[in-house]
């Protein structure tokens, strides 16, 4: 991909309210199955823009899952979608390629029938909003912000490699933001590239959990399989709930960069596994 095609691109966020007719199972990590009906979605659009999302090493899509009120499952690890409640899917873009993804998206969701098929029901699509910047904007936004307080809530589980598979499950500050720092750098023009310092990053920035909301999970992100033939479950550990992160004696470079990452989070996604439903995240910059 060119540098010129990467200054064109735009981030972009899809918010889809969808709802249900009747009572059906989805599993409990509903991320994984989402993503496959995604890609069946997109494939019935365009079959070339569904093979990039699905090989494109950058993760250029990201969803949070359906997010909403669920009841009771007598099934095993599931659990149950109900009519008359209220269900969203998020979905970010920031590939360089995002705007034949986005508009296969608005395809799939909109103008061809407005619902996901799943395993054991449909949920129709009842609207559609979307959000679009581009990192130079997201910079220019951090620029304008005084002294920022960023509350940052981690909707879905959030799962962030140390090393190898193994995953933090705490909102600690140099984990999240040199995760979305990686994610920032592969999806931005050169000119634009940030840079963090460990060191300076521990020092000046304080994560601080609302422990009220602060919870621990293991999700399915994927299936593999086995030498005998049958799929075997890959797990990942993570969290969820609220953290504020203020600033302590950083620099203004510093609270920029790690505030224009912040706020390119509910674009990217933080951590892996998030085209399968994790790290989903909602920002809110205080100054």
């Amino acid at each position: 991909m060119s540098q010129e095609a990467l200054a064109d691109s735009r981030l972009r966020s899809i918010r889809i309210n969808l709802g249900a007719d009747e009572r059906f199972p989805v599993p409990d990590s509903d991320g994984y199955s989402v993503y496959g009906a995604l890609l069946n979605a997109l494939d019935d659009v365009d079959e070339a823009v569904s093979q990039h999302v699905h090989d494109s090493p950058l993760g250029s899509l990201h969803s949070s899952g359906i997010v909403g009120t669920f009841g009771g499952s007598d099934r095993p690890h599931h659990k149950t979608v109900l009519p008359g409640k209220e269900y969203d899917l998020t979905l970010g873009v920031i590939d360089p390629a995002d705007e034949e993804i986005f508009q296969a998206l608005v395809q799939a969701f909109v103008l061809d029938g407005g619902s996901i098929e799943l395993s054991n029901g449909t949920l129709s699509v009842q609207s559609l909003e979307s959000e679009n910047t581009t990192h130079s904007e997201l910079l220019d936004a951090a620029d304008e912000c005084d002294d920022p307080s960023l509350e940052v809530t981690f909707r879905t589980t959030t799962c962030i490699e140390e090393a190898g598979s193994v995953t933090t499950a705490f909102p600690y500050r140099w984990s999240v933001f040199n995760s979305l720092l990686s994610k920032w750098n592969r999806s931005c023009p050169d000119e634009l590239e940030l840079e963090l310092d460990r060191t300076k990053v521990l020092r000046s920035v304080i994560e601080k959990p609302d422990v009220d909301t602060y919870r621990t999970h293991s999700v399915l992100v994927n299936r593999a399989k086995r030498e005998d033939g049958k799929n075997r479950n890959i797990f990942r550990q993570g969290f969820t709930g609220m953290c504020t992160y203020d600033f302590k004696g950083a620099t203004e470079s510093l609270e920029n960069a790690v505030t224009a990452l912040a706020m390119f989070g509910e674009y990217s996604g933080v951590g892996s596994a998030v085209a399968r439903g994790c790290g989903n995240v909602n920002v809110e910059v205080k100054s």
